[in-house]
C-alpha cells in the first residue's frame, strides 16, 4: 500500500469521527491485511463519544505547539518508529542545516514492518528535528521544522 493510501484512509478517520476503525483485507494467496484504528485519546474520538470531553481531556503527546513564522512543521502521516536513516550503518537522509527540495526525503517510519518514506512538502532549511533515531511517534507529531525559502 502506498503512503498516499494510508493518508487517504486516515483523512477517513478524522473526517469521520463515527468511525472507530478501517479494516482491509487481502486474500487468495496475497495475505495483505491492514488495519487502521483510531486511538482512544484522539481528541476526535472524545469529541465522537462525549462532545464536552474534548475541552476537559489533558492534551495528547501528538499535540505539539505550533511552530515560529516562517518555519513549516512537517508532522507523522501515521504511527509508527521514526528512522533518521535507511539502515544503521548509513548516513541519515537530512541533518540540522541541510537544504531540501519538495520530494526529498527527509526520514523513514515504520509501521506494519512496511517503510514508509517520508518526503518534505516544501523547499527550505531543516532547522529542527524533533525525533530521536528509533523513538515511536504518533499520528500528528512534529517531525522537523523547515524554514521555508
Amino acid at each position: 500500500m502506498r503512503e498516499r493510501d494510508l493518508r487517504r484512509l486516515i483523512e477517513l478517520l478524522e473526517k469521520h469521527p463515527e468511525l472507530g476503525e478501517i479494516e482491509l483485507a487481502e486474500s487468495l494467496l496475497g495475505g495483505r491485511r491492514l488495519r487502521v484504528v483510531r486511538r482512544a485519546g484522539t481528541p476526535a474520538a472524545a469529541q465522537a463519544t462525549n462532545p464536552g470531553a474534548a475541552a476537559a481531556a489533558p492534551a495528547s503527546p501528538a499535540a505539539e505547539p505550533e511552530p515560529d513564522a516562517g518555519l513549516q512543521a512537517v508532522k507523522a502521516p501515521m504511527v509508527g518508529t521514526f528512522y533518521r536513516a535507511s539502515s544503521p550503518d548509513a548516513d541519515p537522509f537530512v541533518r540540522e542545516g541541510t537544504r531540501v527540495a519538495p520530494g526529498s526525503v527527509l526520514c523513514i517510519i515504520e509501521a506494519m514492518k512496511l517503510m514508509n518514506e517520508i518526503e518534505s512538502e516544501v523547499a527550505g532549511i531543516v532547522r529542527k528535528i524533533r525525533v530521536e533515531n528509533g523513538q515511536p511517534v504518533e499520528f500528528g507529531q512534529v517531525l522537523f521544522l523547515i524554514e521555508t525559502a
